[in-house]
């Protein structure tokens, strides 16, 4: 098999004898060995704008005119900002499931199993006058 044919060898043999008495040595490094010639420039229609002309009217409408929807303005209305609001509903709502939140919460659980730290619900928080009216047999008000 022919890893390369003598006639490309000679025309790239060629191209980088004859760039190297007028390029820069950063192109030669480049290029050493193409048989093409290097391309500069870009597209021929560069000098035109890719943007249309201002007409002065609001949104390009003039007044009078009804304003013709385009294709992804319905999508846009009807399906990504319910969406929209339906994650941020979604998100305010989620669960704290950090890891600093299930340790702080484990901890109390051992502690108050150990009866170091009291229960903190409502049944065993009283006002002093209730607390005191309880331990004589009367109940409070529910």
């Amino acid at each position: 098999m022919v890893l390369f044919r003598a006639n490309t060898a000679i025309r790239a043999a060629r191209n980088v004898r004859s760039r190297t008495l007028a390029a820069t040595p950063s192109t030669v490094a480049l290029r050493p060995f193409t048989a093409s010639s290097r391309r500069l420039g870009g597209d021929a229609h560069h000098h035109e704008s890719p943007y249309e002309p201002p007409t002065g009217y609001l949104f390009g409408v003039k007044p009078g005119e009804k304003y013709q929807k385009e294709g992804w303005e319905n999508l846009m209305f009807y399906v990504f900002v319910p969406s929209c609001l339906l994650l941020v509903v979604a998100l305010a709502f989620k669960p704290d499931t950090s890891l600093d939140t299930w340790a702080l919460e484990e901890a109390r659980r051992r502690l108050e199993a150990e009866g170091i730290l009291e229960d903190p619900s409502p049944e065993h928080v009283l006002p002093v006058d209730e607390y005191t009216s309880t331990r004589e047999g009367k109940h409070p008000p529910v």
